[in-house]
């Protein structure tokens, strides 16, 4: 199947083009996830190393490891946002990085109907001005 891809708005950059702070937040990211693959968002982020460095070290400290919250279960909560958010790229970033934490098919299915019917019900709720109940503040 193919995805029609928009043209970037900035360079997609290869490593030969890397400044030597973007770089060094390539091998961290290499390391970190024990692969030699970075993804294009890290490599279109890379034109802007101050903000590839933040928004990295964001997303390494939030999603990098256990916490209150196991990693699988914070890639399910990145999938449903940006599935509500409409963003694709986001969407198959996070399904991938899912899948390979064990997430199954059958899963993955249900965290949909999940997101269908919160959709659904926050449509309602915002369209018919529901007043929150006083139980719930």
């Amino acid at each position: 199947m193919s995805v029609s891809q928009p043209d970037p708005l900035l360079p997609v950059l290869r490593d030969d083009e890397l400044s030597e702070r973007a770089a060094a937040v390539f091998a961290d990211i290499r390391a970190t996830r024990n692969t030699d693959f970075v993804n294009n968002i890290w490599r279109v982020l890379a034109n802007d190393p101050p903000l590839l460095e933040q928004t990295w070290a964001e997303v390494k400290g939030v999603l990098g490891a256990d916490g209150e919250l196991d990693v699988l279960t914070k890639q399910l909560i990145y999938i449903a946002v940006s599935v509500a958010q409409g963003c694709n790229y986001c969407i198959r970033s996070h399904t991938a990085a899912a899948r390979n934490l064990g997430l199954t098919d059958a899963q993955f299915a249900e965290l949909h109907a999940v997101i269908g019917v919160a959709a659904k019900t926050n449509r309602l709720v915002q369209g018919l001005q529901v007043p929150i109940d006083d139980a719930f503040l």
